[in-house]
């Protein structure tokens, strides 16, 4: 009797057991083709209908574009996806990369801090299913039970040899193009391979292998850069007969009708008197802004350029052993400072006066590469105050010109600088400087021993013709070098302050501020229309627009430029009989046998 008691036990226990299995199975194929509701059911998270599309169309296309609006919560949505893949598909290998480390560690912390604590039962599920959690400067991953695992890799050459089935980029537009396609693609060498594709009914079946993902996240950005191309092949895919492409934009406005973002938020924005329309529309309303129709400058040229690490700060505080470097041979430091000395106010948006100093690095063909390493923008100071604070940015970064707007307001200024000027904070006096290309000018400094360093700049047309078209040779032939975007910043702040990352966002906003004016140089640059009359090209900012950097920039690089043309000239000219002899006399020398 006993005997068959436990017989039939074992075989209830067989059959509870397959129906179990039974039961996974369905279950698993059903959550599988309706993720969104499987993060409902399993992971207790309510979804809003555009989550839920972007979810299911992530899961179920192997090329993704998914343009977002700031405050939309992209992130959120691609931590819920990493975790609804990692526990639906056993032994699934994710990495997510961006630019910079922190950047892609976000989607971690979401994970980590959010899924992991706040959603119940869902949460606890959630927990069980995760071994390991490691989210530190160097090492950010998460393994799950299931072997899955998540982890985040920078987008560098540093990431060469990943292997991963999913592959998130997050903030894409930031990434070099050449990373994606040399480094990070080819992640994606090894497709998952679950144990049943062993079994011979389904070892060469293809219906059978999975393909791998890669999902492109960002706000929108130029229509010259590459992520805007990468789009259009995309949507032409996605429209197409070809399967597997989804793109898709989420703008401000479903930001606003879902509760995500405050319409009297944006309204506050757009008040502002430092509103950009172009940026906003990029990064908020989704929309590829075009740079290359009526414009001057495109972003094409200038991005290229934006190869700087470091900027150089003023305040020797600021940094462990911050020293502005000494010049080396033949280099020039130019400060360059286009006066505006009204405020912004009440909706109305005035020029600022901007400061941008370049150091000017000779090349063995006797050419200047300028490297801007630090611009700043100040509204609202007195006459005297620009005055000051120029004259000691000049002392500070060891400058040996300075190029001032002395039309209109700016004569005041210069005629300040060309007297000694005594620091009342620190009780340091500033010798006059004089004017080295106009002698009325130069005539205006009664200290006769003056240096004569500053270069006195009265804008007409013939002039303004000139500086735009040299300023856009400059750039189209790689002799301009700016600061890299403020997004990939931290990592080369972060080298040289101790702590950065832990800094308060005020302090950390000080140190990234000359990247940030950098960008703001970037979009007034490609911001300006202009237009020909006669012979020459007339450079002019849209309405609300401004061109104060600009206008900086293009003093300072044709100063340059004159300043290029005395270092040719000398080279020209330093010619020795000495040397001529003994060169002649080396050809003549009897060669040595071997």
């Amino acid at each position: 009797m006993s005997t068959e008691i436990i017989k039939r036990k074992k075989e209830n226990e067989a059959e509870n057991l397959d129906a179990l299995l039974e039961g996974i199975e369905l279950w698993t194929s059903f959550y599988r083709e309706n993720p969104h509701r499987f993060a409902k059911d399993y992971l207790n998270v309510e979804l809003m209908l555009f989550q839920k599309m972007d979810i299911y169309m992530m899961m179920h296309n192997n090329h993704s574009i998914i343009w977002a609006s700031r405050g939309i919560g992209k992130t959120w949505e691609t931590a819920l996806f990493c975790i609804i893949r990692a526990i639906l598909y056993p032994g699934t290998k994710i990495c997510i990369c961006s630019a910079t480390r922190p950047q892609a560690n976000e989607v971690l912390l979401k994970i980590v801090e959010d899924f992991c604590v706040n959603y119940g039962y869902g949460s606890d599920n959630l927990n069980r299913e995760i071994e390991t959690k490691v989210i530190a400067a160097n090492k950010a991953e998460i393994k799950f039970y299931n072997n899955s695992w998540i982890k985040v890799v920078t987008a560098s050459d540093s990431a060469r040899g990943n292997r991963a089935n999913i592959v998130i980029i997050d903030e894409f537009r930031m990434v070099d193009k050449n990373i994606i396609d040399t480094v990070i693609t080819k992640f994606k060498a090894d497709p998952r391979r679950p144990p049943y594709l062993k079994k011979p009914e389904y070892k060469d079946n293809e219906k059978y292998q999975e393909d791998n993902i890669e999902v492109y996240l960002s706000s929108c950005w130029f229509k010259s850069h590459w992520s805007y191309q990468k789009s259009i092949t995309y949507l032409k895919n996605f429209m197409g007969a070809r399967s597997g492409y989804y793109i898709v934009g989420h703008p401000y406005q479903l930001a606003i009708k879902e509760g995500l973002l405050k319409r009297t938020a944006v309204e506050d924005d757009m008040l502002e008197p430092g509103f950009d329309q172009a940026k906003f529309d990029m990064e908020m309303g989704c929309l590829p802004y075009s740079d290359t129709d009526g414009t001057f400058f495109t972003f094409e040229d200038i991005s290229n350029c934006r190869k700087l690490k470091y900027a150089v700060y003023p305040d020797r505080r600021m940094l462990k052993n911050n020293k502005v470097p000494d010049l080396i041979p033949d280099e020039k430091r130019i400060l360059s400072v286009d006066v505006a000395l009204l405020a912004s106010k009440n909706n109305k948006r005035n020029d600022a006066s901007s400061i941008i100093i370049n150091s000017a690095i000779p090349s063995n063909s006797n050419k200047y590469t300028a490297n801007i390493i630090y611009l700043e923008n100040v509204e609202g100071l007195r006459t005297e105050e620009l005055a000051l604070k120029v004259r000691k940015l000049f002392s500070i970064y060891k400058c040996t010109d300075l190029a001032v707007d002395v039309v209109g307001q700016g004569l005041g200024v210069f005629d300040a600088i060309s007297r000694d000027m005594l620091d009342p904070e620190t009780g340091e006096l500033y010798p006059a400087l004089s004017c080295c290309n106009d002698s009325d000018f130069a005539d205006r400094c009664k200290d006769y021993n003056a240096p004569k360093v500053i270069w006195a700049i009265k804008g007409n047309s013939a002039f303004n013709n000139e500086i735009c078209t040299t300023l856009r040779n400059g750039f189209q032939s790689n002799r301009i070098n700016l600061l890299i975007p403020e997004e990939n910043a931290d990592a080369s702040i972060s080298e040289r302050v101790k702590n950065y990352f832990k800094l308060p966002k005020h302090e950390k906003l000080i140190y990234q501020m000359p990247y940030i004016q950098t960008t703001l140089l970037v979009y007034e640059l490609i911001n300006l229309e202009y237009e020909i009359k006669g012979v020459n090209i007339k450079i002019k900012e849209k309405s609300g627009m401004r061109k104060d950097r600009y206008s900086s920039l293009a003093y300072n690089y044709w100063v340059q430029c004159q300043l290029e043309r005395d270092l040719t000239q000398r080279s020209n000219n330093d010619f020795s009989m000495k040397k001529y002899i003994k060169g002649l006399s080396a050809l003549a020398r009897k060669p040595k046998m071997y």
